[in-house]
Parts: structure tokens; sequence; C-alpha cells
């Protein structure tokens, strides 16, 4: 656990409704700079952590991502509300 808190990152945290929450998760997906996604349950309980790497904002995300998306629509539809971790790369302009 010590070499991930040396590789750090900027954390954030935000609110959705539960059915916005593919459409959101494609967004940061295309944006290119996620490198994790905790959806929680809004008392903090976690439903799905998705791990990503700085390849998958290439063409042909969205297909490499087909499985996640379905579990996030099957999660979408179960819940009201979610929290999404999101924890983006901080890459600072040189290699760590």
């Amino acid at each position: 656990m010590s070499d991930e808190k040396k590789k750090r990152g900027v954390t954030e945290e935000v609110s959705i409704a539960g059915s916005e929450l593919v459409d959101y998760v494609k967004k940061l997906i295309a944006e290119g700079t996620v490198r994790r996604l905790i959806i929680r349950k809004p008392d903090g309980a976690v439903l799905l952590e998705v791990p990503l790497t700085a390849g998958l904002a290439v063409s042909g995300a969205v297909t490499l991502m087909a499985p996640v998306f379905a579990a996030l629509g099957a999660l979408a539809a179960l819940v009201a509300k979610v929290r999404v971790d999101i924890v983006r790369s901080d890459d600072g302009g040189g290699p760590e």
C-alpha cells in the first residue's frame, strides 16, 4: 500500500442519480485522466470498483468497457442515488 501512496492522484466525490450513472461514467472515461472509479451507496458502502488504464481512452474504449457498462446499468436500476469517487492521474509533466 505504500506504493499506492507514492503514486498520488487527485480524488473527487460526486453524488448523482442512478439513472445518470452510465452516461456520467462514459464521459469520465472519454476524458482519459481517470485511473479508478468507485461507485458507492449514499451510506458509503462500495457497490463497484473499476480500475481504468491510461490507454483506455483511445477509440474502442466503449467496446472494451461493455461489461462494466452492463453492471453499471443494473446498479442504476436498483439505486436512486449513488456516490462516485473519481481518482484522477496527477501527471505533473513527468513520469512519477
